[in-house]
């Protein structure tokens, strides 16, 4: 067999490289990129303290000890998609109002919570978060970064950023030696997951099921063993291998940090 042409092998490439970006939509280059501009509306939750925003319907328990703060956000089911948007961050710039800040600023939010329909509101009139609108029910604090609270209501632009995370993923497990369930947090990149897998140090890789938010179960006896997890993005579908994470006489109620972590 003869040479491969150069000019056809630029073409394979030049489609290797369209394939990669069709499918991977913002993910370029093994690094999430911005989404594009939309529209919606974002309201807010709790007071200045933030204390209502605590826990939520990711289940990240305490947003201080979790990392997130009080820049955080509800998502109205539209965006919530059952829990696989947990984790993921987005940028809101208030726009288009007499109660915006000067100059239109925008803050970064992490989806920390579901805002759940109101259908006892119409869809346009306190039913925010009432399918299919999208909508962020924001935290306090957050909100006041770009409008006068009392605004209640305001329309924003939003896109979908890279979450920037210092240092890899955290697990905090829970349930006991025959129920493994882990809540992931501190997830760089595009923010969410897909599926996860466990692998003690005597067992293969066993798939774990999405039990709800941003957590994992596996209904397997781990107890006595060290835990590796594979971990892949629900939005890119890029896969990471976070190694040794846990030791051998790891504990509900403890988190283990990782050195992994998307980008």
């Amino acid at each position: 067999m003869g040479p491969i042409s150069s000019s056809w092998s630029f073409k394979k490439f030049f489609a290797i490289v369209f394939v990669v970006f069709a499918i991977s939509g913002e993910f370029v280059a093994g690094y999430y990129r911005p989404s594009p501009w939309r529209y919606a509306h974002a309201t807010f939750y709790g007071d200045e303290t933030g204390s209502e925003t605590m826990g939520g319907a990711c289940g990240y328990g305490n947003l201080f000890n979790s990392g997130y703060g009080l820049n955080t956000a509800a998502l109205s089911t539209t965006l919530f998609k059952d829990g696989y948007a947990c984790g993921q961050c987005f940028q809101i710039m208030c726009v288009q109002s007499k109660h915006c800040y000067y100059g239109n600023p925008s803050t970064v939010v992490t989806a920390t919570n579901l805002c759940p329909p109101n259908w006892y509101q119409d869809t346009n009139n306190g039913g925010w978060c009432n399918p299919p609108r999208t909508h962020f029910d924001m935290a306090k604090p957050a909100f006041m970064k770009l409008a006068n609270w009392r605004a209640g209501i305001i329309p924003v632009s939003y896109r979908r950023v890279p979450c920037k995370r210092s240092g890899g993923m955290r697990f905090q497990f829970q349930g006991n030696a025959y129920w493994l369930l882990i809540f992931v947090m501190n997830v760089g990149g595009a923010g969410d997951i897909k599926s996860m897998a466990v692998k003690g140090s005597r067992t293969n890789w066993i798939s774990m099921s999405h039990n709800w938010g941003a957590s994992y179960q596996a209904f397997s006896s781990l107890y006595g063993q060290s835990l590796s997890f594979r971990i892949t993005s629900y939005t890119t579908g890029e896969t990471v291998y976070a190694w040794n994470v846990a030791p051998s006489n790891w504990n509900a109620g403890m988190t283990y940090k990782s050195y992994t972590n998307f980008r």
